[in-house]
């Protein structure tokens, strides 16, 4: 009796240690598996030039579901049940996943902001009935600074969900101007000197047409259109320089700026 206890508790013992050996070789093989799956998958990430910040949440999340896999590979070595255990994670993860719907969706924007970059920090934006310039494209909000130096925080869910406005796209804009003269200047002097003004301000691109044209004769003006072309960069410059300059100069020729009046006439 005591030579088959033994027995069976050597084979007791001797099966525990190949099953701790067999965990013991999931495991480190399992480690090393998930490195190599994690330093390829970073060199692919890299490789298409996803944002940094992303490239980052995307190791760490596939790192702790590789490592969650890995886990369930040792426990059903020793004869855990791991379905129920599964589902168990599964049915809390849903419920989180409903306490935490709206940050879900500000997260979700934010993989979408830095995967097709609408805009890159330091863009001049109008998002979400705010403008200024970006600060920070984070994975739950979005960080704005506004030209009167206001921090201006936005969910991201905001910004995708509405529309974005990026005045920085583009190396090139148009300044759109309007000058009311009065009625009785003529209207080639008046284009004249606009063009002059114009064609002398050294920001404002020479490879692209000047338009100069009366526009509208409204009330009490003669309204003309003025449309340049610029740098982005030069944009406000070019838009303030040519109000003042297209001032200065109209006071010069002589040709008046109408301004609203009352006339009042009393009657005995």
């Amino acid at each position: 009796m005591t030579t088959i206890l033994t027995q069976g508790g050597g084979v007791a013992f001797t099966t525990l240690l190949l099953v701790i050996v067999k965990a013991i070789l999931i495991f480190f093989i399992g480690r090393w598996l998930i490195k190599v799956v994690l330093k390829q998958v970073k060199k692919i990430l890299e490789k298409h030039s996803f944002d940094p910040m992303l490239t980052g949440f995307i190791e760490s999340l596939l790192k702790f579901l590789l490592y969650f896999v890995l886990i369930m590979a040792i426990l059903q070595t020793f004869g855990v049940e791991t379905t129920s255990l599964i589902a168990i994670l599964g049915a809390a993860s849903l419920a989180i996943g409903l306490a935490l719907q709206g940050n879900l969706a500000n997260f979700a924007s934010g993989v979408m902001l830095v995967t097709f970059k609408p805009f890159k920090v330091g863009d001049y934006v109008e998002v979400g009935g705010n403008s200024g310039n970006i600060v920070e494209i984070g994975i739950f909000q979005l960080i704005m600074k506004t030209l009167d130096n206001k921090q201006v925080i936005i969910p991201n869910s905001a910004v995708t969900g509405g529309v974005i406005t990026n005045y920085n796209a583009y190396d090139e804009r148009r300044v759109d101007l309007t000058i009311g003269v009065d009625y009785g200047a003529s209207i080639d002097h008046v284009k004249k000197v606009i063009q002059d003004v114009v064609e002398a301000h050294d920001k404002v691109l020479a490879d692209k047409p000047v338009f100069v044209r009366m526009a509208e004769m409204a009330d009490s003006s003669l309204n003309f259109a003025v449309r340049v072309w610029t740098r982005s960069e030069y944009y406000w410059d070019v838009y303030f320089d040519l109000n003042e300059n297209i001032k200065k100069k109209l006071d010069e020729e002589g040709i008046s700026i109408p301004y609203p009046h009352l006339t009042i006439e009393m009657k005995k």
